[in-house]
């Protein structure tokens, strides 16, 4: 429905919304007192960038106060949710940042990647479920069958985000790629793994196929090229044994 066919009450409330949304081009109803409106006004701002800043607390400690209330207040003012869920903001603000924010001179050229990263571990703290099943002790992670935590991401940035803070901001993505594995574990803590594209593939075919660790590692072998598989099976014990610690890999 229109803002011109709604109903009065509606039209009211649209616009004490846009008010709310962007007062500096909205103006407020005419009937409500403005010393209410502000109240109304400071609780939509400050609960929403205090949740912001909770949710990508090192991206905020890189922008000056003046920057970062003018990008909050953009978002608040521009961007249309697809969420009502108070939880979700942060994932509504990531999504701003990919498809609506326009850059400016304060942002640095990793500020997607860093944004990415700390909405990932924002998910993963917050996401329903956890590890049941699977054991841990008495484990041979070369015979036994294995799968891959349906709580454990793999990703890849072009910059090492999770180095990145006040003290160390790189202009110029690295030479190659950061590969992390961002998790939950069975205390329900979440960490990361920095790793290498190595176990970065052998973590993708244990998603494609749960199997044991020997089996994985002999596969993982061909696709390497590698005309001696069992060579590998030495180092892909460790591998294997550091991500069943981590609750990253689950033995069946």
């Amino acid at each position: 429905m229109s803002d011109l066919s709604a109903p009065d009450f509606q039209k009211t409330q649209y616009r004490f919304a846009a008010h709310l949304r962007d007062p500096n081009t909205n103006p407020a109803p005419a009937d409500i007192e403005d010393r209410r409106l502000k109240i109304y006004r400071e609780l939509v701002y400050n609960n929403i960038e205090d949740f912001i800043s909770s949710g990508f607390p090192i991206l905020r400690s890189l922008y000056a106060d003046s920057d970062w209330h003018a990008m909050i207040r953009q978002f608040i003012a521009s961007h249309q949710s697809h969420s009502p869920y108070f939880l979700e903001i942060s994932q509504e603000f990531l999504m701003y940042l990919q498809e609506g924010h326009q850059p400016v001179d304060c942002d640095p050229g990793f500020m997607l990647e860093l944004a990415h990263y700390e909405w990932v571990e924002l998910a993963l703290d917050v996401a329903e479920g956890g590890i049941e099943a699977g054991r841990k002790e008495g484990v041979d992670v070369l015979s036994d069958p294995l799968q891959v935590s349906p709580l454990a991401w793999r990703l890849s940035y072009q910059y090492p985000v999770h180095l990145i803070g006040p003290q160390y901001q790189p202009e110029e993505p690295g030479e190659e790629p950061a590969f992390l594995v961002v998790y939950r574990n069975r205390q329900e803590e979440v960490g990361f793994l920095q790793t290498n594209r190595v176990t970065m593939q052998l973590l993708q075919l244990l998603e494609e196929s749960p199997q044991s660790g020997a089996s994985v590692l002999r596969e993982l072998a061909g696709l390497l090229g590698q005309s001696d598989p069992e060579s590998l099976m030495g180092f892909g014990r460790e591998v294997l044994e550091q991500l069943l610690s981590l609750d990253i890999v689950l033995a069946e």
